[in-house]
């Protein structure tokens, strides 16, 4: 029994054990509170200035303020863009919890056609830096606004923020000179200043909201302001106030554009008008247009399908970057290049029978009139429009000569100072002929070119630009948009301004011009039907260019050919010719000759800007329908 009881207990042993497991647990217990201790002193004391600023970010927050955009103004005050208040459609990503979910759930509400959810989805990934709100939608609608107001608690992040939103009171008008601001994309937010454009949503795309992109922003501001653990704005603590953007007066005259674009009455076609002494471009149209208001806010899918599928191309800017032949509009640039390089004299006289024929060729390049005008010299050429006689004249000249004296009026060249998107068309040369075909230049191309057909092209504004240099008696000033920016003026004389045209004997430059009043004054002016009751002096050039090529012994008949195949119509004018206010080019496609159709669009242009006198639209276009119904029964 006595063994037993000693095998059962052993208090001495169990009270080691203890001591042990005592000892043991206060040193763990040690332990542990030291390394507690030196973690919280490293993160109190070492790391203090690490996480009182990351504290800070977490309640002070930094805000983008974007600058109120410049307004602009055409030359006499008129408002041409403004910018008008809207509710946008903002999304934080780091404040979504599901952002797949949060935005098929916007879709739903805000019932986003199929076709654009993808865009939708992109925008939500578009942004500078975090924390910065991306735009989602912009301009919504008040059921719109109040359907996200029900639901804001399941939106945690998405936010409706007030803005101004670029408005166009003329789109349609002023769309092909003015441009159009739009979302940027990300190519374009991979290229900017994240700086200066925080908080800013869109940007020029085209025209001079382009061009004067820098200057019509203007410089972001910031706000400092506290927020609770939510993101949700407390208090502001600090602001640094944006700069807006600088208005922009244009030379543009907003009724002269208007007038312009009725005058085309819906007609493709384009109508620009200089000021020759100062470079002003008075008006820029190009007919179709469109609503430029739907591309500000990003234009639905099935609208853009339409504008892009439109035979009439009302997104082309014909203007600036319309493709023409110039037909006889380039016989006054012609003759000049004749009298410079000396191939030719005022006085000296041809005889047209009708052709012209090259030596040794068998083929008959003809006149318009067909059995000729007989003797002919430089100022009768110009006035009836003798084909023959520029034939010979540019096979004198060559197509050296010809290329150099027409490039030095603009053609070939971007010409104008802030027309963003130009064209620099076509003139031809040996060179280019060579690197396009790999094939020689033949003769037979060089009088196509001096009667202004073959591979010359040109675009309405080049074609004035020529014009108002040839006004100024080859005096350059380059044409510009812009009159101020801000309060700056923009020079006339501007640092790339091409160099003058000088000729020997400045009496040459009233042979020509003499020769281009006498078409609307003269009894065998091609376009003297609009001389008739001209109360200033006018100087023009009427033209016609074939759309395609008829064999040499067809007729051109009006009646017999497609619509779209049909000659366009061309007229150039500057008046009064003493002392030059107005240049102006008329292009009217598939309209027939310019004499009938484009020449009375011309003085209306300028009745409009010499008389004060605004035309009786209803009353020219019955003249311009009896001129069509005249030239396609004859």
């Amino acid at each position: 029994m006595r063994r037993r009881r000693e095998t059962l207990k052993n208090p001495q042993q169990e009270l080691r054990v203890f001591r042990m497991r005592s000892l043991l647990a206060v040193l763990v217990v040690i332990c542990l509170t030291g390394l507690l201790g030196g973690r919280l002193f490293y993160l109190q004391v070492v790391q203090h200035e690490v996480y009182s600023t990351r504290s800070e970010k977490n309640r002070v927050r930094v805000e983008p303020l974007p600058p109120t955009r410049g307004l602009i103004y055409d030359r006499n005050g008129v408002l041409l863009a403004e910018n008008r208040p809207t509710y946008n459609l903002t999304l934080v990503r780091e404040r979504v919890e599901d952002l797949d979910a949060t935005l098929s759930l916007l879709v739903d509400l805000l019932e986003i056609p199929a076709e654009e959810v993808k865009a939708f989805r992109v925008r939500s990934r578009q942004r500078q830096r975090p924390f910065q709100p991306a735009l989602l939608m912009s301009d919504l609608e008040e059921e719109q606004i109040a359907r996200l107001a029900v639901n804001r608690h399941r939106l945690p992040g998405v936010e409706i923020q007030a803005q101004l939103l670029r408005y166009y009171p003329d789109a349609e008008t002023m769309v092909h000179a003015l441009g159009y601001v739009g979302r940027i994309n990300a190519d374009e937010l991979a290229g900017l200043d994240t700086g200066n454009y925080a908080g800013t949503h869109f940007i020029g795309k085209t025209g001079v909201e382009r061009f004067y992109e820098d200057e019509l922003h203007g410089q972001a501001g910031l706000r400092k302001v506290e927020t609770n653990a939510r993101g949700r704005v407390l208090r502001e603590l600090g602001r640094t106030d944006p700069v807006p953007g600088e208005d922009l007066t244009l030379t543009l005259d907003s009724e002269l554009q208007k007038l312009a674009v009725e005058l085309l009455d819906g007609r493709r076609g384009s109508i620009v008008a200089i000021a020759p002494r100062t470079g002003e471009i008075l008006a820029l149209a190009s007919v179709p247009g469109f609503d430029s208001n739907q591309f500000v806010t990003g234009i639905d899918v099935a609208s853009y399908r339409a504008l892009r599928e439109d035979l009439d191309l009302p997104l082309y800017n014909r203007a600036i970057r319309g493709h023409y032949p110039p037909g006889s509009t380039i016989k006054p640039f012609m003759a000049i290049t004749g009298l410079k390089e000396g191939a030719i004299t005022p006085s000296e006289v041809i005889y047209d029978p009708g052709y012209y024929q090259l030596p040794n060729d068998s083929r008959r390049y003809r006149n318009w009139l067909r059995w000729g005008h007989g003797r002919v010299d430089l100022e009768r050429a110009i006035t009836v429009s003798n084909n023959t006689y520029f034939y010979s004249l540019a096979h004198e000249l060559g197509i050296d000569r010809i290329h150099d004296n027409l490039t030095a009026f603009g053609f070939g060249q971007r010409v104008a100072h802030d027309v963003q998107g130009q064209s620099d068309a076509l003139m031809p040369s040996r060179e280019w002929k060579r690197a396009r075909f790999n094939q020689p230049w033949y003769p037979g191309e060089t009088l196509s070119v001096g009667i202004g057909q073959g591979y010359l092209q040109v675009t309405p504004l080049q074609l004035a630009t020529a014009t108002a240099v040839l006004a100024n008696r080859g005096h350059w000033v380059k044409p510009r948009l812009a009159l101020r920016v801000g309060e700056h003026e923009v020079p006339v004389d501007l640092p790339d301004t091409p160099p003058d045209i000088t000729l020997s004997n400045q009496a040459w430059w009233d042979s020509v011009f003499s020769g281009m009043e006498k078409v609307v004054s003269g009894h065998e002016g091609t376009a003297r039907r609009i001389g008739k009751d001209l109360e200033y002096r006018m100087a023009g050039k009427s033209g016609t260019a074939q759309v395609f090529s008829l064999g040499q012994d067809q007729k051109y008949n009006a009646d017999e050919i497609k619509e779209r195949l049909r000659d366009h119509a061309l007229f150039i004018a500057f008046a009064p010719v003493e002392n030059p206010r107005i240049a102006v080019a008329v292009i009217v496609e598939n309209a027939g000759g310019g004499s009938t159709h484009a020449a009375h669009l011309a003085k209306a242009m300028t009745d409009a800007w010499l008389l004060d006198d605004q035309p009786d639209t209803q009353q020219l276009r019955e003249v311009l329908e009896r001129e069509d119904s005249r030239v396609a029964g004859g």
